[in-house]
């Protein structure tokens, strides 16, 4: 049995662009291991329309802090000699690092050119509202700092399916570009009737020189920075053929233990699952259905049923392929996808991640040091790290659940002989004080287990049988474990 492994997504929306990212994420690689973190989202390394910029506006994907560009050579976060170190010395302890790509859309081009287009209902791209005409696109991409160091492709109207601006009108819409065989992709998410299109320059995926092109990128970027797997973007925009192909591709090239997870953004668990299905399970997805349910929970109180919270997640039906999350840079206030879990809260809900038998969790950077921007929040730091060394040190073994009472849920992880002192037992109250009477195992009795919490300061000494009544406050969670006098 291995240890449990736990994701880092280290960045939020609000980061400084102070450039100093990459340096920051070498310091601490060190501490983060410390703390049980195995593997490390980065956020996007190619330059983007701005230094200030988080990266999801991209420019030159083979840019990754090298050519003086777009106001600076270095992206948000860095220079490229500094992500590669700060890659490698997260490796060189043990930590995965999982890139962000986005390859959606391109931003910021170098040329405009004059294009044919049919403008398209913004609530519903699949009606034309005008007749064809001309407009002056931002759709031509150069990148004369580079050249043609890495690639010598040059992206024109044709490689992309639409944009939104006309920079000869000054007008904005959705703009379906014309051309031979050109049109939404058909196997994207039918959301506003075809979501094919989501912002900027948006790339067609049925195109052949374009397929070939983001291969060989993905390709190049894996050798270049030898990491070990990708974050995928905006995945329901994208042709779920090509993300299957994409896939197949770098696993061929870089082995198959090559690490995927994408986001798919829909709160529906069918949508999740058909999916999936798409894309043969090659890759695992964000539980977002599961964040909706934290978020809920986090607003409802005392009111939410907590027997119900994995009802319609993705870790419930899918645990292999699902990889749990309380919030990331998209939901925090403010942003496009706005759905903080409240803070009274987050501390049950990364239990809920973090110390079950399923999912693969992901800690959010914001949760952990605290968010910047107009509504700033502090993090969780302290609570977070003992529930990261319950999960590294005690959450192993069989679980058994307690799921019986709406406001006061448990579960007990009965640990393994090959970690020594392993096992737990969880309970979580949204509403008032409450406990629950659970079995952790006839060879705990005797023990005196405490709170891993510090939120109650009782001693629990395990009843012959294996069973104990372990205590929660009201809105809290205690992890009751073993910690033996040495």
């Amino acid at each position: 049995m291995k240890r449990n492994n736990t994701m880092m997504q280290f960045f939020e929306w609000h980061l400084e662009p102070d450039g100093k990212h990459w340096r920051r994420l070498k310091e601490m690689a060190p501490e983060l291991k410390e703390k049980g973190i195995t593997s490390i989202w980065i956020p996007p390394v190619t330059k983007a329309i701005s230094p200030d910029d988080n990266g999801y506006a991209p420019y030159d994907l083979y840019d990754l802090g090298e050519f003086n560009q777009k106001g600076s050579i270095r992206t948000k976060y860095g220079t490229k000699q500094e992500l590669i170190e700060a890659i490698t010395a997260c490796q060189n302890i043990g930590i995965k690092v999982f890139i962000d790509l986005v390859m959606n859309h391109k931003a910021g081009a170098d040329e405009t050119e004059i294009i044919n287009v049919i403008e398209v209902d913004q609530e519903d791209r699949t009606e034309e509202i005008s007749e064809p005409f001309e407009i002056e696109a931002f759709t031509k991409f150069t990148f004369p700092e580079r050249g043609r160091k890495y690639s010598s492709f040059i992206w024109r109207h044709e490689h992309f399916v639409g944009t939104d601006y006309d920079n000869k009108t000054e007008k904005s819409g959705i703009f379906k570009i014309l051309g031979d065989d050109k049109d939404w992709s058909n196997h994207v998410d039918n959301e506003y009737g075809n979501y094919d299109y989501l912002m900027f320059a948006d790339i067609d995926y049925e195109h052949p020189e374009v397929k070939k092109e983001m291969i060989e990128w993905g390709k190049w970027l894996s050798d270049t920075l030898n990491c070990d797997g990708y974050r995928l973007d905006a995945l329901k925009h994208i042709n779920h053929y090509f993300v299957s192909e994409f896939v197949e591709e770098m696993r061929k090239h870089r082995g198959d233990d090559f690490y995927f997870v994408g986001e798919v953004w829909r709160t529906e668990l069918h949508a999740c699952q058909e999916y999936l299905d798409h894309v043969d399970y090659r890759i695992d997805l964000f539980d977002v259905p599961l964040h909706y349910k934290l978020h809920q929970a986090s607003n409802e109180g005392s009111d939410f049923d907590l027997t119900s919270i994995f009802e319609g997640t993705l870790v419930n039906s899918h645990p292999k392929n699902a990889v749990t999350f309380v919030d990331n840079h998209d939901t925090q206030p403010l942003e496009s996808l706005e759905s903080w879990v409240q803070d009274w809260f987050k501390p049950s809900a990364y239990a809920l991640i973090l110390l079950r038998r399923d999912g693969n969790p992901c800690l959010f950077y914001g949760d952990y040091y605290g968010i910047g921007g107009p509504v700033p929040a502090e993090g969780h730091k302290e609570i977070i790290d003992r529930l990261l060394f319950a999960r590294y040190e005690k959450a192993y073994g069989e679980q058994h659940d307690y799921f019986d009472h709406p406001n006061t849920i448990g579960w007990v992880r009965i640990g393994s002989k090959e970690f020594k002192h392993s096992g737990c037992a969880v309970v979580i109250s949204n509403g008032e004080d409450g406990e629950k009477r659970m079995y952790v195992g006839k060879r705990k009795a005797g023990e005196t287990w405490v709170d891993l919490t510090n939120s109650r300061d009782d001693q629990i000494t395990i009843e012959e049988d294996g069973y104990a009544t372990f205590p929660v406050n009201g809105g809290c969670v205690s992890v009751w474990t073993y910690l033996p006098m040495e």
